[in-house]
């Protein structure tokens, strides 16, 4: 079954990442508007969490004393 992922790339492992969404679709499911307005709400949230993630890696890649707190909670994985 064809599926729709999206991965927050770790600085210094290019081959794997963090799952942020992964989502079984099927053709048929883009018959419905509301589906296919749901997925794309899904994939924003997901695109946008991945990036946060990915800057917030570099950010304590590159001063790795910061101890501010500042990181992001872990993000829940969405599943339609």
């Amino acid at each position: 079954m064809p599926q729709i992922i999206v991965t927050a790339e770790d600085a210094g492992d290019l081959t794997e990442g963090t799952v942020m969404l992964r989502e079984r679709i099927n053709a048929s499911d883009f018959e419905s508007d509301r589906f296919a307005a749901n997925l794309v709400e899904r994939l924003g949230w997901a695109v946008t969490d991945a990036a946060e993630l990915e800057r917030s890696d570099r950010a304590w890649e590159s001063d790795p004393q910061d101890q501010s707190g500042r990181g992001l909670a872990t993000p829940d994985l969405v599943e339609a």
